[in-house]
């Protein structure tokens, strides 16, 4: 069976809400990436080292990540020389299940939320300025109301007024309860006061904001630090998720961020936003492929459900979508 077969029975078995969801919020990254990838199968007969070449190119050019490309490319010559592979086009197939393979990471396959029945669960949302860190917070509260949970809403970013106004839109378009205090308030003192507010309401999951923190103010940091005693202190166990929220518009300074956060901030997962945005959505590839960070959910336009739990498999069938079509199309009249 091909891999493009397996690949749409995998996907027959799931939402095709959510399917489609992921066709529409890759759109420009499938532009960019596949269709360079389809005119480069098309225009070599021959696997050679300039096909190589080419096709290292049109990998980084879509943020893939330097390293994933090397990784990646000697993986294809080692293919080609095993198969005896000759024709570029029968390559296609290998490239898109090594992708699979490089986004499921099976050393941190897991994108569960950490979230349990019967106890108070606590996410912590870090992240720059600007990312789309407090959308974020307010469609993942969304989410939690859709499942039956009660929510409560931290406003733990005390630098910008605009940042507590804005969660406090946010929970009033989602019906959930907002604590803060006055701009410049200490953020621990805030949280202290939304665990304590959380406990007495019985409440089944807090999502707490932070300040869009640059990572090189050791002060800010240091901050988050203080933080992260308070919940431990009032909460043994939280938090019990480190969500930083990542912005898939800026390529590699994301995973620049990643890789400063994930060592200073304890981040247990990352939320890649405005992937609907972009054509440079191989910075998810990157991304899974050279950090010790999951990606857990993934933000794929602007409506309150485009916050989406990241499938690898719904990732590359968005991104082959037209292929597995073509293979479709080629089955039927066969039949």
């Amino acid at each position: 069976m091909s891999f493009f077969k397996r690949l749409r029975d995998a996907i027959v078995q799931k939402s095709e809400e959510v399917t489609q969801k992921f066709t529409d919020g890759l759109a420009k990254t499938r532009d960019l990436l596949v269709e360079k990838v389809e005119d480069l199968v098309r225009r070599y007969k021959k696997i050679d080292d300039d096909f190589f070449d080419e096709l290292e190119e049109i990998l980084i050019t879509s943020d893939v990540g330097v390293n994933t490309v090397m990784e990646l490319i000697d993986d294809l010559r080692g293919e080609v020389r095993k198969q005896k592979i000759e024709n570029a086009i029968d390559l296609q197939p290998i490239l898109s299940e090594k992708l699979v393979a490089l986004l499921k990471n099976d050393e941190v396959a897991d994108t569960e939320l950490n979230v349990q029945d019967g106890r108070l669960n606590v996410i912590l949302f870090v992240g720059v300025n600007g990312v789309g860190k407090t959308t974020t917070i307010g469609k993942m509260a969304h989410m939690f109301k859709q499942q039956g949970k009660k929510v409560l809403l931290a406003a733990g970013d005390t630098f910008r007024a605009a940042a507590i106004e804005q969660l406090e839109v946010w929970g009033e378009r989602v019906g959930v309860d907002v604590i803060k205090q006055q701009q410049g308030s200490d953020p621990a003192a805030v949280i202290y006061d939304a665990i304590q507010a959380a406990k007495s309401r019985q409440v089944d999951v807090l999502l707490c904001d932070t300040a869009g923190r640059l990572q090189n103010k050791v002060n800010l940091m240091e901050e988050l630090a203080k933080v992260h005693r308070v919940l431990q202190r009032e909460l043994p166990g939280a938090p019990h998720e480190v969500l930083l929220v990542l912005d898939a518009t800026t390529g590699q300074n994301a995973l620049s961020q990643a890789k400063t956060f994930g060592q200073s901030a304890g981040v247990s997962g990352l939320v890649l936003t405005k992937l609907d945005g972009t054509a440079k959505g191989g910075i998810v590839i990157a991304i899974r492929n050279e950090l010790n960070i999951p990606v857990k959910y993934v933000g794929l336009g602007e409506k309150m459900d485009d916050l989406q739990r990241f499938d690898p498999e719904q990732f590359v069938h968005a991104l082959f979508a037209g292929l597995i079509q073509q293979e479709v199309n080629e089955e039927q009249k066969e039949a």
